[in-house]
């Protein structure tokens, strides 16, 4: 059975770090590209980070420089470090296969306020 369990969230200030856990159970993380997506309220989830099978990264252009998502097989878990953390960063976050997604998790909630 396939879980997506997402922690790190918090409450950080403008130009803070927060590193964000997804712990994969029932496939490989690395068996597939994985993306982290977020989501505002009222809104779809957007993707924010992917990782490809192979290694290769991609990123939209507004976090592009901020955010890292990397991988630790090992633990089956997928991470994403933000830095530079921005107002408009703030959102809950989900970790799930780039395609032919599964069931999310619960996601974590991001905000970043003074």
């Amino acid at each position: 059975q396939v879980q997506l369990v997402e922690s790190g969230g918090g409450l950080v200030k403008p130009g803070g770090s927060l590193r964000l856990s997804c712990a994969v159970s029932g496939f490989g993380v690395s068996a597939t590209s994985m993306t982290w997506y977020r989501q505002y309220p009222g809104a779809d989830r957007e993707a924010v980070a992917t990782i490809h099978t192979y290694g290769a990264t991609y990123y939209p252009e507004d976090v592009r420089g901020r955010f890292t998502i990397s991988r630790d097989n090992s633990k089956n878990t997928m991470y994403l470090q933000m830095i530079k953390l921005k107002p408009e960063d703030t959102a809950v976050y989900y970790c799930n296969r780039a395609v032919d997604r599964d069931s999310w998790g619960q996601g974590t909630q991001v905000t970043v306020s003074f």
